[in-house]
Order: structure tokens, then sequence, then C-alpha cells
């Protein structure tokens, strides 16, 4: 499994996270990336958000408006079959290590988008982290930082290891 980078994203906090060309990603995510709830968001389990362009794109041909970095991801990326993604899989994303620790919970921020948004990436089979669900990987992948380094639009995205 190959794919690249489309965008990388930060924000002071919150969302929609803004495009950056590259970022230095750390065991707490990127340089200068901040949470509106940390408690909520963020952390050494949570310091990556992955969320595949092809996703975004196709909620847009539905009607949402979205854009890459919308919906609160670091990483928008571009060829990577996110609905084979599974917790515990470890992918180099330009210079650094990441491991897939969770799906993402959708948040009432992302409501500014749309009633049906949450409903339409997320369920209580993802919830429970079932794969086989129609929505598995659309509300994307928290990931956890196993070698930091430098990350720029443009730079592969390989799966290294998987889990099962």
């Amino acid at each position: 499994m190959q794919g690249s980078v489309v965008q990388v994203s930060i924000s002071p906090g919150g969302l929609p996270k803004r495009a950056i060309p590259e970022g230095f990603v750390t065991p707490l995510g990127i340089e200068g990336d901040l949470h509106a709830h940390p408690g909520i968001h963020g952390g050494p389990s949570k310091a990556i958000l992955i969320i595949a362009a092809e996703v975004i794109d196709g909620l847009v041909e539905r009607g949402y408006p979205l854009f890459y970095g919308a919906m609160g991801e670091n990483f928008t990326t571009r060829g990577i079959e996110i609905r084979d993604l599974r917790i515990g899989d470890q992918l180099r994303v330009g210079g650094t290590l990441l491991e897939v620790t969770q799906p993402r919970g959708p948040c009432s921020a992302l409501d500014v988008y749309g009633d049906t948004l949450k409903l339409d990436v997320y369920d209580k089979n993802v919830k429970q982290r079932d794969h086989s669900s129609p929505r598995w990987g659309m509300s994307g992948f928290y990931a956890s930082v196993v070698a930091p380094g430098p990350v720029k639009v443009g730079d592969a995205v390989s799966l290294i290891s998987k889990l099962a």
C-alpha cells in the first residue's frame, strides 16, 4: 500500500486546520499544532489525525462544504486504501513512523459542515472498532508517533507493518 501526502495541516486550536508546506512531527504531533480541547484531542495516542483525500472528495460530491483540513486532520493522504487500515498498523509518512491507534470519533465541531456529516462518516460499529462497517476509516484515524521526523506535501505514505 503506497500513497502520498496531499496536505499537511495545523491550527492554533480547533477547526479548520490550515495547510503548511511541511512540518516536523514530534511524539505529541506536528510542531505548532494546538488543540482547543486538549483533554479530548491530542496527546501521545492521538498525536496525528489522518484522513484520506478520497473520503473528503466523496463528501464534497455529496454536498458537504469541506476542504482539506476542514475535518481537523493533520495529514490528508491520497492512494492509501483507508478501509484496509487496522489498529496497530504502522505507516511511514515522509520522515516519520506512525502507528494507527483508533478511529476518530467525530465531535460536534463538525456540525458546522452539516447536521448529518457525523452520521455519514461514523457509526456504532466504527465506535466498536468493527472494520466491517461501511464507514470504517471515513472519520479518519488517530496515530501515535513511533519515530519523529519531517513531513512535507508530496511525501510518500507507505504501509510498513500490518498488525493483522
